[in-house]
């Protein structure tokens, strides 16, 4: 009887100290066409929003536009936002002409958008329960 305390203890100490896990189920609404990827940003840096160009720890996927969800698993809880671009053509890159957008774009939230992208707090949403939903409008200006 004494063994199973101890394991018992040992299983609960072992469980409180693991890192909470989420999975992310991001859906793409708006896509004008199946030309091209989809590429999805995930970050919880500010500093890295909405590129991830300097992240080590975002996620970064591509996905042919002509699926519309992508699911992350394993994120640790937290704050996060998440940046799509639709790359018509492929070159791995939001084409533009006199700095506006050509290809289509959204973000996590679906917030207002001025001149340039939203900060990240406005696209900022918390993952702290064991799964979520995103669901993203892209937007064309072109």
């Amino acid at each position: 009887m004494p063994w199973r305390l101890v394991a018992l203890a040992s299983a609960a100490t072992f469980l409180m100290g693991a890192t909470p896990v989420a999975r992310l189920d991001v859906g793409i609404d708006k896509v004008r066409s199946a030309k091209g990827l989809l590429r999805v940003c995930l970050t919880a840096d500010p500093a890295n929003f909405p590129a991830c160009v300097d992240d080590a720890d975002a996620v970064t996927r591509s996905i042919p536009a002509s699926d519309r969800t992508i699911s992350f698993d394993g994120l640790p809880r937290g704050n996060y936002a998440v940046a799509v671009i639709h790359d018509e053509n492929g070159n791995a890159k939001l084409d533009t002409f006199a700095g506006i957008p050509k290809e289509g774009f959204g973000f996590s939230r679906n917030p207002a958008i001025g001149f340039g992208p939203p900060r990240f707090a406005a696209a900022r949403f918390t993952l702290d329960g064991d799964a979520a939903a995103q669901n993203i409008r892209l937007r064309y200006i072109l």
